[in-house]
């Protein structure tokens, strides 16, 4: 039986690019050593955060050959793995490059908007065309369509690879419901920074997060209090990182946080359209939060 080993801080690998537009593969390095030096847990590519829909099929390889050399000894590594057309999400598992990968990350089907029982048979489909444990995303946000909790109890227990969900859904109630109900094997992950707090209060068993690019010390710190149960300490970095979290998103994702990694010194602030950077007042924000929160 197939269980959930992507748990504590999951980073969502952002995608750096240098000045002319190039994945920038030595900064890339240089944040994957710095997030595992900060306490990261497992890593999450090829996702929403590392601007994947804009990559070429040979850049998604050597990212992915990149950080399985670089982290696959060491951590988990969950892939992103997922769209709207089933057949053609069966036949990449079927054919493309999973060695050194833990498991898959598999989105909602977006823009065409299937009912509960649709997102039901794409995801026991997916299921099925993998040995790998899979992991759903719920992120109604940016696909028009929520996967209700007692869709994803039907898919946990119905299929034994479907290992847990990344829920970004911002319901607190439809998490809580999932958690209630769930087979012991499957796990929630928050796909929320700023839910991560209550959402691990609830019961979740981490998060693939944002901000753990450029603070993974810090939020990584937080999760392992919570969880030790040292909920005030815990808190208290919470609270720090709130203003932070409405800046990261404000201009969209992974806007924010690569203005705040360029800020720190680590990226280029380069994004490729239809993304652009974020606003400069959002970057002075940014850089003011930095000084004084952290």
């Amino acid at each position: 039986m197939a269980h959930n080993i992507f748990k504590g801080l999951g980073i969502a690998l952002v995608t750096p690019f240098t000045t002319d537009g190039n994945v920038d593969y030595v900064a890339l390095k240089r944040l994957i050593e710095y997030q595992i030096a900060g306490g990261a847990d497992f890593f999450c590519i090829l996702a929403t955060t590392g601007e994947t829909p804009t990559l070429t099929k040979e850049e998604k390889q050597k990212i992915k050959e990149l950080v399985v050399d670089m982290a696959g000894d060491r951590m988990p590594i969950l892939i992103g793995c997922g769209g709207n057309n089933t057949a053609e999400v069966v036949n990449e598992l079927q054919t493309g490059d999973f060695s050194g990968i833990d498991g898959i990350l598999s989105v909602c089907p977006y823009y065409n908007k299937p009912s509960q029982e649709g997102l039901y048979q794409h995801f026991k489909t997916i299921a099925s065309a993998t040995k790998l444990p899979v992991v759903l995303y719920n992120v109604p946000g940016r696909t028009g369509v929520n996967l209700k909790a007692e869709t994803t109890i039907r898919l946990a227990r119905d299929c034994e690879n479907i290992v847990g969900i990344k829920e970004a859904s911002g319901n607190l109630e439809q998490v809580d419901e999932i958690i209630k109900n769930k087979p012991d094997t499957f796990d929630v992950i928050s796909g929320d920074d700023a839910l991560t707090f209550p959402m691990i209060a609830c019961g979740a068993a981490g998060v693939i997060s944002v901000i753990g690019n450029a603070l993974p010390k810090e939020f990584s710190r937080m999760i392992r209090l919570e969880m030790k149960g040292e909920i005030e300490s815990a808190r208290k970095i919470h609270h720090k990182f709130t203003d932070l979290f409405s800046l990261l998103f404000v201009d969209g994702n992974p806007a924010g946080v690569k203005a705040m990694l360029h800020e720190m010194g680590m990226i280029e602030n380069i994004l490729r359209l239809p993304l652009v950077p974020t606003r400069l007042t959002t970057m002075q924000k940014i850089s003011e939060t930095l000084k004084f929160r952290l």
